[in-house]
């Protein structure tokens, strides 16, 4: 069946939580005291720097967040589509709605209009694709635990702080021309909209007939959207600054 999108409902991407960085934990809390209301809650992937379901020391690392989206799924639909730094989590969640790669794109309905839900990472090289498979490999995740787990964390703790050098703000150059080779790819027929992270841009543009999409990364501009109902469908950008957080 068909997932309806509600007014009101929304959307946040790239939050990137991370050692040095909280602002996705600010966020949720705006939630909880019901500073920000919604009826839907669609996080759009990689809103931790580094979580992997299988690997013991960042499900420990990110209990808190784990425990508080658990918490506000009882209240509101929270729908989680993994990224490509945040995967396996179906295990952590009962309540929250958890998308993998190979359940991309969502297809979700707004009055009417279908509207095609993503992290972002899913179409790429031959290379990119069999590397997002052997990554979530769930084999190879536990492996990779028992390992993490004898060096006392070493392997997670090198990644993050690797993640910590990156610089993810930044603008791409000729990006509507990636999304128009990179869009047909997709099975856009009687496609209104396609909406999705991962590349931190906060554009939309037209592309084949068809509204696009690209979310800001919040980690970069503390910045969700809001979907609004006038005379067309919109989503409205928003700032986390300004709330007493």
């Amino acid at each position: 069946m068909c997932l309806d999108i509600k007014e009101g409902a929304i959307f946040i991407s790239d939050a990137h939580d991370n050692d040095q960085r909280d602002y996705f934990w600010q966020f949720l809390q705006l939630i909880a005291t019901k500073q920000i209301k919604t009826p839907q809650l669609f996080l759009m992937g990689d809103m931790f720097d580094l979580l992997v379901g299988e690997v013991q020391y960042l499900t420990e690392k990110y209990k808190k967040y784990i425990q508080l989206l658990e918490q506000l799924a009882r209240e509101i639909d929270i729908y989680y589509l993994e990224g490509n730094h945040d995967f396996a989590l179906k295990a952590l969640f009962h309540h929250v709605h958890v998308y993998t790669i190979e359940e991309q794109p969502l297809i979700a309905r707004i009055l009417g209009q279908k509207v095609l839900l993503l992290h972002g990472d899913k179409y790429g090289s031959i290379w990119h694709r069999v590397y997002t498979k052997m990554i979530r490999n769930r084999l190879l995740l536990r492996v990779l635990n028992l390992c993490d787990v004898w060096c006392q964390s070493c392997i997670s703790k090198k990644i993050s702080n690797r993640l910590l050098q990156k610089n993810i703000c930044t603008q791409i150059e000729g990006f509507p021309h990636i999304i128009d080779t990179k869009i047909q790819n997709f099975m856009t027929k009687e496609t209104d909209f396609i909406a999705e992270g991962h590349y931190h841009q906060n554009k939309a543009f037209e592309c084949h007939d068809i509204q696009y999409i690209n979310f800001s990364s919040f980690a970069c501009e503390q910045s969700y959207f809001v979907v609004q109902f006038n005379t067309d469908i919109k989503f409205i950008e928003k700032k986390l600054r300004g709330f007493d957080v």
